[in-house]
């Protein structure tokens, strides 16, 4: 709740851990200071208060034990979260690292982000709130730039991501520091008000989060600042949605025009988060593999196309497609083509022949069963993956070096 107090009892987790030795970025217990001195009463907008502190903690199923404790208590829950997330190679998952994760050991020794996620789904909407001040590798960086950094619907999440320090550099969490200080003062400002003057505060290059989605039981979420009007539930899905185009006219109710609006200026986490939490909202409500479920799918796939993230987005319609074809529809049908084309032109761009390769596979599979209207697309692909085969795993800018006279596919 932190604002406007709350007359049952709440719990405040706060997660403060960074790796040790050279693989720390950020010094991220240096903030538990100033929030201990917060009174108790802000920390969880209740009167009553359990506090639970988790400095530079080594097991993740420990962690993980926490986090589900403070998540299975009836009253609200405000966590407190400053670190540093990694992301997962084989998997492409996010982690936030613990004191002894490194980066050969990270899916051992980090918490899995999916994890706290999926802890919090189960909470009552409109009782949690989620305060994060963590740094991402490089790695981790270019997917949330992309992708964004989604926990669910139902709750607020404020904070920013910021890309890795220069070298032999350690970031401070100066975002939280701000607000504890404030807290510190006796001063508790509506937090939509204290995270916009940090956000207006920099690092320019952060990622700042600000959703608050408990008003009501739709998403609604921008970033800096927190809309006032409530947003109203998405209109009808059309069977096969066009994808994100920054022409497209919607209906005011629809939160179509606050992400394109974001990726139109270049906030590619900000829009990708919000169509996450849509997508989310689709899910619970009508089910995995909904028309609905499916378009914000769709629109995820085209918002890291706009984001330059070819990988991500070329997977993401890849998945529509195998989510149309599992919903009876046939391989000829229009939205699967469109689905299948958008994805061939997305690997067509990757500039790294090692994610190229993993995904060439995955495309060839889909390529044979959604041929497409233009004759060659499967060849290409085989072409391409074989090409890709004879090549360093990085250095090398292999799109479109096999099409030999193949006609390009549509950009996705």
């Amino acid at each position: 709740m932190i604002n406007g107090e709350d007359t049952a009892s709440g719990t405040a987790l706060l997660i403060a851990t960074a790796p040790a030795g050279k693989s720390c970025l950020i010094d991220a217990t240096s903030v538990l200071p100033t929030l201990a001195a917060v009174p108790t009463s802000i920390l969880t907008g209740t009167t009553a208060a359990t506090i639970v502190e988790l400095a530079d903690p080594t097991d993740p199923q420990t962690v993980l034990t926490r986090i589900r404790a403070a998540a299975a208590a009836p009253g609200p829950l405000s966590l407190y979260i400053t670190g540093q997330l990694h992301l997962d190679h084989k998997q492409r998952l996010l982690h936030l690292a613990l004191a002894r994760t490194t980066p050969t050991t990270l899916r051992y020794t980090g918490l899995p982000w999916h994890w706290l996620a999926g802890e919090l789904k189960l909470r009552r909407p409109g009782t949690t709130t989620v305060v994060i001040d963590v740094v991402a590798t490089s790695d981790a960086w270019q997917q949330l730039r992309a992708g964004g950094l989604a926990l669910g619907y139902g709750m607020r999440v404020y904070g920013r991501v910021t890309p890795p320090p220069p070298r032999r550099r350690i970031a401070e969490p100066t975002y939280l520091k701000a607000l504890a200080t404030t807290w510190r003062s006796g001063l508790n400002p509506p937090l939509a008000q204290l995270h916009e003057q940090a956000a207006q505060a920099g690092p320019d290059d952060a990622l700042f989060l600000a959703v608050d989605d408990t008003a009501v039981p739709t998403p609604a979420a921008s970033a800096v600042q927190v809309p006032n009007r409530p947003h109203k539930e998405p209109a009808p899905v059309p069977t096969a949605p066009a994808p994100v185009s920054e022409s497209t006219e919607v209906a005011e109710e629809d939160p179509l025009p606050t992400i394109i609006a974001a990726a139109r200026a270049g906030r590619h986490g900000e829009a990708a988060s919000l169509a996450a939490m849509w997508e989310e909202w689709a899910l619970r409500t009508y089910g995995a593999g909904s028309v609905q479920a499916i378009h914000w799918l769709e629109v995820r796939a085209d918002l890291a196309r706009l984001a330059d993230d070819p990988a991500l987005s070329c997977e993401l319609w890849m998945a529509a497609a195998n989510a149309r074809l599992a919903r009876q529809q046939p391989p000829g049908d229009p939205a699967v083509e469109d689905a299948v084309d958008r994805a061939h032109h997305q690997w067509q761009e990757l500039f790294d022949p090692q994610r190229a390769r993993e995904l060439g596979p995955l495309l060839v599979s889909l390529r044979r069963h959604v041929p497409g209207r233009r004759s060659g697309a499967v060849e290409a692909v085989q072409r391409r993956l074989e090409l890709l085969h004879t090549m360093p795993p990085s250095g090398h800018d292999v799109r479109h070096s096999d099409m030999n006279g193949v006609v390009p596919l549509a950009p996705g």
